[in-house]
């Protein structure tokens, strides 16, 4: 069946499907800013979850972990921001548990129904006096407002806030997707420095959502990187409370595909989103490789150019230097054929067939000036396809990081 996939929702966020309420509070742990969220569904919803892959994982990694593989339900999640609770050791562990027992309590639900995130610098102990304050004070509710409350709470060196919502038709029914997300430095997914949370009032398994989720993630989160750090802290959720009213969703389902491409698109959105807003960002770059010998070795090649800082510190400084852009390509590690490349910056070619052709440079320089890149490579090696985002590499990049925890 052809897939119905709705224009892009405005003024909708992360409360817009049925039977979710968020909220988002100063508490201490930062200066000034919102820095403690809270995400309710009303009945416990179907969940899924990626998270880092660092070997070093935070506290919170743990509790959710364990909420996703083994309660397989989820019914709220409580985030902070401004201190990872990462390196902590056992007494982070206790902080993080204690976080899902207050929010446990303040809602009056299960604490194993509960997800925890934190994000922010790593290695110094949760101020829980502040957590527990602001426990109390939260009050959740449905609202746009509400909505964007959460989202600012959850960001650290972001510039802007980062939500999505899509709605589709399941069943003859009317399925919503809605997508937050914070991340703007070490996006180097598998996973990033990045959290996501996506809601729906999709009816669907929690083991049928994960493998979605896996899958897709693949293509979008693990397609961003800005400086090639990995995070410990980072996780995306998915929760799914099955209020639509759609029959169960499974990849048999007549409608499946209209789930499926909508939670891409908003993965997507969230995705190159995070890329855009890299710390000192100015250009959001896209790579799509083409003709390579599988979808994966394009992904990766794909993120290779992408995340090499000198094609990321050319595209800052517009300069059209195709040397570094085919140099990243060569030491990918995928199956290569140098005679056989052919590389675009925007809709102007500069290499066929591994050898340079003639440009315009000052056409080129108009291109790098806009605020998205587009590198395009061409290999003739087989089948494979794919993309990867990321940005530019500034002046501001350094000082925002080289003064982070003060």
């Amino acid at each position: 069946m052809e897939s119905i996939v709705e224009m892009k929702l405005s003024s909708k966020n992360i409360v817009s499907p049925k039977g979710f309420k968020a909220a988002g509070i100063h508490c201490g742990l930062k200066h000034k800013k919102k820095d403690l969220a809270l995400l309710y569904s009303e009945v416990p919803a179907s969940v899924a979850g990626v998270f880092t892959t660092n070997k070093v994982q935070a506290a919170p990694i743990k509790v959710t972990k364990e909420v996703v593989y083994e309660t397989k339900k989820m019914q709220a999640v409580i985030v902070n921001s401004g201190n990872a609770n990462a390196c902590t050791g056992k007494q982070g562990l206790l902080d993080a548990y204690e976080m899902q027992k207050l929010a446990a309590e303040k809602l009056g639900i299960d604490p194993e129904l509960v997800g925890v995130s934190s994000t922010g610098v790593i290695g110094e102990m949760l101020k829980m006096d502040y957590i527990r304050e602001g426990v109390k004070k939260i009050e959740i509710g449905n609202t746009l407002e509400n909505g964007i409350d959460f989202a600012q709470a959850i960001l650290t060196t972001d510039t802007v806030m980062k939500n999505t919502t899509y709605s589709t038709t399941i069943d003859g029914k009317e399925v919503v997707i809605s997508g937050t997300a914070k991340g703007s430095g070490m996006i180097e997914p598998n996973m990033a420095t990045m959290l996501g949370f996506i809601t729906t009032d999709a009816n669907i398994e929690s083991d049928v959502l994960q493998k979605a989720l896996s899958e897709i993630t693949d293509l979008t989160f693990n397609c961003i990187t800005v400086d090639g750090d990995t995070s410990t802290n980072d996780m995306v959720l998915v929760l799914a409370n099955g209020l639509a009213g759609n029959n169960p969703l499974t990849p048999e389902h007549p409608d499946w595909n209209n789930f499926y491409k909508t939670l891409q698109m908003v993965a997507e959105d969230l995705a190159k989103a995070i890329a855009r807003d890299g710390e000192g960002a100015t250009k959001l770059i896209e790579v799509e490789v083409d003709g390579a010998v599988s979808d994966e070795e394009a992904r990766k090649i794909a993120k290779t150019v992408v995340g090499s800082p000198l094609v990321k510190t050319a595209v800052f400084g517009c300069d059209a230097n195709w040397g570094r852009i085919i140099a990243a390509v060569g030491y990918s590690g995928a199956t290569v054929d140098p005679d056989k490349i052919m590389i675009k910056i925007g809709d102007k070619k500069m290499v066929e067939n591994g050898e340079p052709v003639p440009f315009n440079e000052e056409e080129l320089i108009k291109i790098l000036k806009a605020n998205e890149i587009k590198i395009y490579v061409s290999l003739s090696q087989g089948e494979g396809h794919g993309f990867a985002w990321g940005c530019d590499l500034s002046y501001d990049y350094v000082q925002i990081n080289a003064s982070y925890r003060s």
